[in-house]
């Protein structure tokens, strides 16, 4: 699964702008990387240091090898990168997913839900997919949340990786009904 064209430069909504990770993203990277609370449901080793961010990004392999991957997250009044979030290819379960993670003190205000509402969006309008999942731990109920605000429909719980996890999906079909509603008449 490969996606032609740039996709580097994500989509923008109302407060954010999406992008591919750039090397003087390296401490913003770490900051949201290395925080417990953000990776806590992730199942990832804190990253170590601002050098080993800058390396991760370096050679992160989704945007070479796919075309698309986790965009960050750019607060449009501070300019600071506040989470990331975007579509990756699972190449184990030939299928896209919709993924997010934001800096706490940027929780409840409703970023992942805008963010991931333009990143499936994209993925429709841009990529043209025929879906998108997204998986989370069952206890992630904030994670859960988002994923049905986007218009994901939660179906039977799947191993991933080894664990217990919850399965959303949204197809074009269902996108595109949403999508017909929402704009109205």
């Amino acid at each position: 699964m490969k996606f032609a064209g740039d996709h580097r430069q994500g989509p923008q909504t109302r407060r954010l702008q999406l992008r591919a990770f750039e090397d003087t993203d390296a401490e913003a990277f770490f900051r949201l990387n290395s925080n417990p609370q953000v990776i806590r449901y992730t199942g990832e080793a804190p990253c170590e240091s601002i050098a080993s961010a800058r390396e991760g990004i370096r050679t992160h392999p989704d945007w070479p090898l796919y075309g698309i991957g986790r965009w960050a997250v750019i607060d449009k009044i501070s300019g600071e990168v506040i989470g990331f979030a975007g579509l990756k290819c699972l190449t184990d379960l030939n299928e896209v997913d919709l993924g997010y993670r934001f800096l706490p003190q940027y929780w409840g205000r409703g970023l992942a839900t805008e963010a991931s509402i333009a990143c499936v969006a994209y993925g429709f309008d841009e990529l043209g997919l025929g879906r998108i999942i997204g998986i989370t731990l069952p206890q992630n109920g904030a994670s859960m949340r988002v994923l049905e605000k986007v218009g994901m429909v939660r179906q039977e719980p799947i191993l991933y990786e080894g664990e217990p996890a919850e399965l959303f999906v949204i197809d074009r079909e269902s996108y595109g009904a949403r999508h017909n509603a929402l704009e109205g008449p």
